[in-house]
């Protein structure tokens, strides 16, 4: 018991030093976790060191991918869904089959179906890798397309090694492996997101912050265990289970709440990613010494992982090419869909008054989404340099690895193919992760997240407008109107596009009512804003920035209301 608290103390103390210091170096934390978790695997003396792949797939997976999923932004997420779909299905497929093929033309005697499993099991991406394509600095749409596809791929891929190994020494249909598929997501579907709206109703009624942040993590595995004791995918239905949350959260929970969820998830998130890629370097001196054993070579497993890993490679640039040039034919068919939708908006606005008012507002709610959809799509194209991204960005990680470990024991030359995953997974991370920030950097692709100053105005202008349609018909909680003092100081607050405000207005808001005011106020421009991002109107990095303003001066204003 103390060796293991010793231990668990040591490896959060070590987490904490390198993600203090490695960006000081200009090198991303978890390469220098994998680096120095593979030189300590190596000390003498050290016991054998396997982790369950449970432990990864059911454990130290569903919590980040759902905080993933929480967090991703769901305009972007739905404007690329078929792009994402793509990446996710297509792309595994046609890596495993490419990956499968060569393997069993470079291995004498393994069957092609198990071949076909070690593909699948190399082809997805890893959402804890893509972490560093974060933190480059490229825009919101690339790192939400490459989030999505490795939130989502795991499904593909899980799913097609299980129907590979079920197929070594059997005949599986192709049509089988499809109902597989499509059941394994439809259950995950299901599940995560009555998981997530029933957690979503629980949460909005819990006055205590502590309880929330609790209730949380406890969210991912209540979404996975049935899942995957139905024989869907779990992973999936965590994922699907935090993009309803992430979508209700800023309607259901106060902002005091949202601030200790982001607190206390931003430390899950380290010390799980940490562990996941610590845990990845310590396992490579057992994986040799279980290769050397069952007389295989490790120089072989080197030179099939460097062949599997250029393989993939090789698909994915072939896939990212062909999908730039569908999103540019596609491009160009919606240059002639927007006048179409500009005209039925002018008729709309001409003779939207013989219909129903509720009718009329979803039309023109829908037709302004499809604007902001083609605005988006034009504003944030992909071309050569954004392509290049994409492709170096596919990163291998813990799910290869997890996933590789449930080869059956009685598998031949099971070792041998785990160390193939791990060059892969490892070769990946380490050489496209400390590649990707200066390749970035070269292209001009870095630093697009800042949001322009223009669109900012405009923002906070629709906000203030917003709050002044609805000001005089405010009232107090016992129903009583507010002063015309407050309501006057509250106007004149209400009519610039600065957020600042004058000497006088900072001393006028210590009074309670002009307080209780203001808060009323914020929650009319908190739902306004909301109403936008459904919309699409403004990248989503603007609408965070904004709702985290309106957060934060709706907790100065409570922290002034007297007793």
């Amino acid at each position: 018991m103390e060796t293991a608290l010793l231990i668990s103390i040591a490896g959060i103390v070590l987490v904490v030093a390198i993600t203090a210091f490695a960006p000081k170096f200009g090198v991303a934390p978890p390469l220098i976790l994998v680096v120095l978790g593979t030189a300590i695997s190596f000390l003498p003396n050290l016991p054998p060191i396997e982790i369950e792949p449970e432990w990864i797939l059911g454990g130290l997976l569903p919590p980040l991918l759902f905080s993933a999923a929480v967090n991703i932004p769901s305009m972007e997420f739905r404007r690329d869904l078929s792009l994402i779909s793509g990446f996710s299905v297509l792309l595994v497929i046609v890596s495993a089959l490419v990956v499968g093929v060569l393997l069993t033309w470079l291995i004498p005697g393994l069957p092609l179906a198990l071949g076909i499993a070690v593909g699948a099991i190399v082809s997805p991406t890893d959402a804890v890798a893509t972490s560093i394509v974060k933190k480059a600095g490229v825009s919101t749409r690339m790192t939400t397309v490459l989030e999505g596809e490795s939130l989502l791929n795991d499904a593909t891929a899980l799913v097609l090694l299980r129907s590979a190994i079920a197929a070594v020494g059997t005949a599986v249909s192709i049509w089988q492996v499809g109902l597989n598929f499509l059941y394994a997501v439809a259950i995950a579907l299901a599940v995560g997101w009555l998981v997530g709206r029933l957690a979503s109703a629980v949460m909005a009624r819990l006055r205590q912050t502590s309880s929330v942040v609790a209730l949380s993590l406890v969210i991912p595995f209540a979404a996975h265990l049935p899942t995957e004791h139905l024989g869907g995918s779990g992973l999936v239905a965590a994922v699907i289970a935090g993009l309803v949350i992430g979508g209700r959260s800023p309607r259901d929970l106060s902002p005091g709440t949202r601030l200790a969820w982001v607190a206390a998830w931003k430390t899950v998130e380290l010390v799980l990613e940490s562990a996941i890629f610590l845990l990845m370097g310590l396992e490579l001196a057992t994986l040799v010494e279980d290769v050397r054993e069952t007389h295989d070579s490790v120089l072989v497993a080197i030179e099939l992982g460097a062949i599997a890993a250029t393989a993939v490679l090789v698909v994915r640039a072939g896939f990212v090419a062909w999908s730039l040039w569908l999103l540019a034919r596609r491009e160009r068919r919606q240059a002639g869909h927007r006048e179409q939708l500009e005209l039925l908006q002018e008729r709309l606005d001409r003779f939207g008054e013989a219909a129903p008012e509720p009718r009329v507002n979803r039309m023109r709610t829908m037709l302004n989404r499809r604007l902001a959809d083609i605005d988006y799509l034009a504003a944030e194209r992909f071309g050569k340099r954004e392509g290049l991204i994409l492709f170096w960005a596919g990163m291998r990680g813990a799910v290869t690895l997890a996933a590789a470990q449930t080869l059956p024991r009685a598998t031949e030359h099971r070792s041998l193919l785990i160390l193939i995953a791990f060059v892969v997974a490892a070769g990946t991370l380490v050489i496209q992760g400390a590649t990707l920030n200066p390749l970035a950097n070269r292209l001009g692709l870095t630093g697009q997240t800042g949001s322009d100053p223009a669109q900012k105005t405009a923002l906070l202008g629709e906000l203030n407008r917003a709050g002044l349609a609805r000001l005089d018909g405010l009232r107090r909680p016992d129903g009583t109107p507010y002063s015309e003092q407050s309501l006057a100081i509250t106007r004149q607050m209400l009519g610039r596009t600065s957020p600042d405000r004058t000497p006088d207005e900072e001393a006028a808001v210590t009074h309670a009512d002009v307080i209780a005011l203001r808060l009323a106020v914020l929650g009319v421009q908190r739902e306004a804003l909301l109403d936008l991002r459904d919309q699409g109107s403004y990248p989503s990095s603007l609408l965070d920035d904004m709702l985290t303003q309106l957060d934060a001066d709706q907790l100065g204003l409570q922290l002034r209301q007297p007793d």
